[in-house]
């Protein structure tokens, strides 16, 4: 048994694979292969969103993985900008259409606020209308867990004000140098199950001095040791990569950091996100 074979259980009853495959900047026209050679190597959580552009390719993938369906966990996200009950409906229509799935297994709220106004302005009345419209496709069937992404503590207690359903997860940037504590106790105290994303720092972390030594002590690269990390946090972890050869490794993380050395990559700070900083989520906003 590896980490791929391994779960986590959602508040209301539904598996989660713990490793998963992101898909953010993974052309349209190659996300297909990228499934198809995750599916193969064993992972069964892929996730995408309309952000991305790539719904199309990523479904086809999973159509033609040659795997059940029921055997493949699919997130995708709605687009930050909408915070308006119709369009949300409209859009998670659309999702399911790009994908040419029968039903999602996760969708996410994928900001509280626009990417261009991002922990910005006040959005609360727009995500509680967003939030209803994935509620209702919930309770439909099209939907089989909901929830959110980049969504801070006072994000979600807003959400709550009038949900029916408490966020089974929120997708959050969490890593070796970027570990948001303080949210992760919130979550946990709401059964909000984080998910990973960018575990390796988009690759900022790669050339950290303190992290490559950790890495070496336990004979492990710095993106093994990173993805471990996410894990031992008790999130999902969802490295992003198009090459199968990473793929195989971001898997071959069965080994345990050491309490103290948790801590110190718990304590890292500050790390230089380059040219991928213009991001919003990178932006330290």
């Amino acid at each position: 048994m590896t980490i791929l074979d391994e779960t986590y259980t959602l508040s209301h009853g539904v598996e989660i694979p713990k490793l998963g495959l992101g898909t953010w900047f993974i052309d349209d026209d190659k996300a297909a292969d990228a499934v198809r050679a995750a599916v193969e190597i064993g992972y069964r959580n892929i996730d995408t969103a309309q952000a991305y552009g790539n719904e199309r390719g990523v479904g086809e993938g999973v159509r033609t993985s040659g795997v059940p369906r029921g055997e493949l966990f699919v997130s995708t996200k709605l687009a930050a900008e909408i915070k308006d009950y119709d369009q949300a409906v409209d859009a998670i229509d659309g999702s399911m259409r790009k994908l040419g799935i029968e039903y999602i297994d996760l969708m996410l709220i994928h900001s509280p606020q626009p990417w261009d106004d991002f922990r910005g302005g006040d959005y609360a009345e727009g995500n509680r209308a967003a939030w209803r419209a994935l509620e209702e496709a919930h309770q439909a069937g099209k939907i089989r867990s909901i929830g959110v992404s980049n969504f801070q503590q006072q994000d979600v207690e807003n959400i709550l004000q009038g949900a029916t359903v408490v966020p089974h997860v929120n997708q959050l940037l969490v890593h070796a140098g970027n570990t948001p504590s303080e949210l992760l106790a919130y979550c946990e105290s709401k059964q909000i199950l984080v998910e990973a994303y960018s575990p390796i720092a988009h690759g900022a972390i790669l050339q950290n001095a303190e992290v490559q030594a950790m890495a070496e002590k336990y004979g492990v690269s710095v993106p093994q040791l990173c993805i471990r990390y996410t894990l031992q946090l008790g999130t999902v972890s969802l490295p992003k990569t198009a090459n199968p050869e990473h793929m195989r490794s971001n898997a071959e993380v069965d080994f345990e950091i050491s309490g103290e050395d948790m801590d110190a990559l718990r304590g890292l700070r500050d790390v230089d996100y380059g040219e991928h900083g213009m991001f919003p989520v990178y932006s330290g906003k």
